[in-house]
């Protein structure tokens, strides 16, 4: 019943105010309040245990942990095998399972799932979602998140104000084919374009605009969006002109469910705009204001370009920073 209510909300909200069905499509599987984090399998340091892992000694306020990234056109023949799957950990996967096994157990809301894509992983035409699947189970995991990035998006806005895209078919077909192999209760989440919800109605003018405006406003007005439990809008690389809050507004007029707001740690060659950690803690305090507000954090590890500082702060200050705004409890207890 829930969630054909959803459906049908999803349905009708590019056409009508989402303020009044906040609250109706929140997944019974996610927090009540949403601090997602990107956990960059890269950069994490080798652990010959789980209770020696990074992963494992997450506090709790980082409620949803994605893991970055698996390939799209992984291979993954089973037994935590994770040679060919695109995961860069440097331990096992028997260790990358038990460490997600102790972070549940000690932290029970917590929620882990599969990243997969990411803007080095872009073969989606060969996209293997029995593979993926597999994996999610194996490493017992909570579902997947969608991180599909592309270097052309061919947006346009047809003569009756619409705005369509050569990927919205792709968008459409991934999302129906992920949930064939990882129904509900499984998590399925998606990362969206900065200026994805740009282009119509009262953001038809907002800026900056670029062959990405509109990405993602065929997805979300169509049923399909109500297969999905939660929004992480990338917040950043797009210019001086970009205001994430504008941004969220928008997402907001065409997706009433959980909507994450993503921050950046700085790196070299991003085009920002990047947060110091009293502005990170002030976007959250404001995204907190709406009952399924939410913050996203890409990617904790990493460390900015050149020192860090309150300007420039790594992964660990602005997660801080993030579950401060947003009022979680357990903020004095830092990641690793």
């Amino acid at each position: 019943m829930l969630r054909s209510r959803c459906l049908r909300l999803v349905a009708v909200a590019f056409v009508m105010s989402a303020l009044g069905a906040l609250g109706l499509c929140r997944a019974e599987n996610l927090p009540p309040r949403a601090l997602v984090v990107y956990h960059d399998s890269w950069n994490d340091f080798p652990a010959p245990s789980p209770a020696l892992s990074s992963l494992a000694a997450l506090p709790s306020y980082l409620n949803v942990v994605n893991l970055a990234f698996a390939r799209p056109d992984l291979v993954y023949v089973g037994d935590l095998d994770l040679a060919m799957t695109g995961l860069e950990y440097r331990f096992t996967g028997q260790v990358l399972r038990d460490s997600i096994d102790l972070l549940k157990k000690r932290h029970p809301g917590t929620r882990v799932l599969l990243s997969v894509g990411g803007s080095g992983y872009s073969n989606w035409d060969a996209f293997n979602a029995p593979a993926v699947a597999r994996l999610v189970r194996d490493l017992h995991a909570d579902g997947m998140d969608i991180d599909f990035e592309l270097r052309r998006a061919n947006c346009t806005i047809l003569p009756g104000g619409r705005t369509t895209c050569a990927t919205d078919a792709v968008w459409a077909n991934l999302v129906r084919r992920i949930r064939e192999v990882l129904p509900r209760p499984m998590l399925l989440t998606a990362s969206v374009w900065s200026v994805g919800a740009y282009g119509e109605g009262a953001f038809r003018a907002a800026r900056p605009v670029s062959q990405y405006t509109g990405l993602m406003l065929s997805l979300l007005r169509s049923p399909l969006a109500g297969e999905l439990d939660l929004l992480s809008i990338n917040a950043y690389d797009a210019g001086p002109e970009y205001d994430p809050l504008e941004a969220f507004r928008a997402y907001r007029a065409v997706w009433p469910g959980p909507l994450a707001l993503g921050v950046e740690v700085q790196w070299k060659g991003g085009a920002g705009p990047f947060v110091g950690a009293a502005q990170a803690q002030a976007l959250a305090r404001e995204v907190a204001k709406d009952r399924n507000g939410a913050m996203m954090l890409y990617p904790l590890l990493s460390l900015p370009e050149g020192v860090g500082s309150a300007d420039r702060p790594d992964g660990r200050t602005l997660a801080t920073a993030l579950c401060r705004g947003l009022e979680l409890a357990g903020c004095d207890a830092e990641a690793p």
